[in-house]
């Protein structure tokens, strides 16, 4: 891979089309934004429905290419497999470009890239194992099985905070069935995309099979989502995007699968060590300075240890440390946008006026080597009521509002009453009261006694307006191919023409 920090400084990135870098139709190119300094350090072409609409003929001629559909599921899985062992080789560089475009833990972006091999290695096994199903009917002259196939183009529009392992996650399955694929990354960070696909060319993936259309989503994403040429689209953001692109979708019935926002629970009784509780709801809501979908934003504690856990929570904040994301000392760097750090003063301000007391942070911090960065302290909300907007909406920065509850009737109802339902996570010793939990919770994922605890080989996803469609195991492989039914009448004997036979 040549693309790194140093080639990327200044540069303009072109799109990636029928296995080649090109220049956009409209010539147009967007800076592009160092969350830690607020500077621009490259440009990246701004694709049209021009652009859009070649990376989708690329994709579709691609699929009916007998280089890629006549190759065989084993052969896939091969190069499913040399594309995971090509990012392990370029780790380090993925994860500095990573860090450097969306202000992540270069130490948590390091162990990222080093992991997201893995799941290329999962589903490449997966690749031969896709298998269908001899049906049994009411007559024995009758041959009556599925099959799966490919489901076709799959449009793929993926998220700023953690773009190549949200990209992994539908790309590795994808390409194990067969599909062929246009990425659309987030216009906030698209470098590692780009820089992916350079190593689909070195991989040996035939031209056409992985495209990568950069821009916005007014422009870019909204001709990739009209597009008729596609099968399927994956989305991860926001729920009011969301609702945006299953509405274009509609329009030529295409599915979707959808990851959306997020106001998870996060529940702690009192018959658990408060701090092993504290350092997890820390971890919970203030890792990628909250800027992920199942962020525990939402804290409820057993009232008989609320005013102990805050006090414990509250100093373990404090102690969190804000700088620089390519720091080893550093546990929280810059948000990724400028606009997303107002959002979060906007929410904490919110809360204040409806009544929430800030416990710790609620600030920008006043420090001369952070400045002109996008960085805000992790803080902690008390005083809050479930109905505030704070607590209601998703924040996507390092906030949580906290709440006593009584008992567990009141606790599932405070925890339900929200539009999204991604995750949710209890610490309790009490195994009945934490499988209680998990049953009537309405939550895609529960977390018992741990939280963002993630594995390739679950499947994953969202209820209510958090989404829908699952990511993970074998689910996935079944959301991105297609069943097909196949009936042979081996009797030999002449069929009445105008009678339906019934199987």
């Amino acid at each position: 891979m040549h693309t790194t920090i140093q080639t990327l400084e200044g540069s303009r990135q072109q799109l990636f089309i029928d296995g080649q870098f090109t220049a956009p139709h409209s010539a147009e190119y967007v800076p592009s934004y160092d969350p830690t300094t607020g500077r621009q350090w490259y440009e990246f072409a701004q694709a049209d429905a021009v652009d859009v609409d070649r990376a989708v003929r690329s994709a579709r001629a691609a699929l009916v290419n007998p280089a890629w559909r006549r190759m065989t599921q084993t052969e896939r899985g091969k190069l499913v497999r040399k594309l995971g062992e090509l990012v392990l080789a370029n780790a380090d560089a993925l994860a500095a470009i990573e860090c450097r475009d969306n202000g992540k833990l270069l130490k948590e972006m390091r162990a990222q890239m080093r992991a997201i091999p893995d799941s290329y290695l999962y589903f490449a096994g997966m690749a031969d194992k896709l298998q269908g199903d001899t049906i049994p009917v009411n007559k024995l002259d009758t041959l009556n099985f599925n099959t799966r196939e490919p489901i076709g183009v799959v449009g793929m529009i993926i998220p700023w905070n953690s773009p190549l392992m949200m990209l992994t996650g539908t790309l590795a399955p994808c390409l194990a069935i067969g599909n062929t694929i246009v990425v659309k990354p987030s216009e906030h960070a698209t470098a590692s995309t780009l820089a992916l696909a350079e190593l689909v060319i070195e991989a040996g993936i035939p031209p056409g099979v992985v495209n990568v259309v950069t821009g916005d989503g007014v422009t870019t994403g909204d001709a990739l989502t009209r597009h008729p040429g596609i099968a399927k689209y994956v989305f991860t953001g926001s729920t009011v995007t969301g609702r945006k692109i299953a509405g274009n979708a509609a329009q030529n019935l295409v599915p979707c699968q959808m990851e959306l926002g997020g106001k998870s629970p996060h529940v702690v009784f009192g018959d658990v060590d408060i701090e092993r509780a504290v350092n997890g709801v820390v971890s919970g809501v203030f890792a990628a300075a909250g800027q992920t979908c199942v962020a525990g934003s939402r804290c409820f504690v057993e009232a008989s240890v609320y005013d102990r856990f805050v006090e414990a929570l509250v100093e373990r904040t404090r102690r969190v440390r804000v700088g620089h994301p390519t720091h080893e000392n550093t546990d929280i760097g810059p948000l990724a946008l400028a606009s997303q750090l107002d959002k979060v003063e906007t929410y904490v301000a919110s809360g204040v006026q409806e009544g929430a007391r800030v416990a710790a942070g609620g600030q920008r911090p006043a420090r001369d080597d952070l400045a002109g960065g996008w960085y805000y302290e992790p803080t902690v909300m008390t005083q809050a009521r479930n109905e505030m907007r704070f607590m209601q909406e998703e924040i996507f920065g390092p906030v949580v509002g906290v709440m006593p509850f009584s008992d567990e009737a009141e606790l599932i109802e405070l925890a339900n009453a929200t539009e999204y339902g991604l995750a949710a996570g209890i610490w309790t010793r009490d195994i009945d009261r934490a499988l209680r939990f998990a049953r009537d919770v309405e939550a895609g994922t529960v977390w018992i006694n741990t939280y963002r605890s993630a594995a390739y080989m679950s499947a994953n996803g969202g209820t209510k307006h958090s989404g829908y469609g699952r990511r993970g195991g074998f689910e996935v492989m079944r959301e991105f191919s297609r069943l097909k039914n196949v009936v042979i009448d081996y009797s030999g004997a002449m069929q009445d023409p105008f009678v339906i036979r019934l199987r």
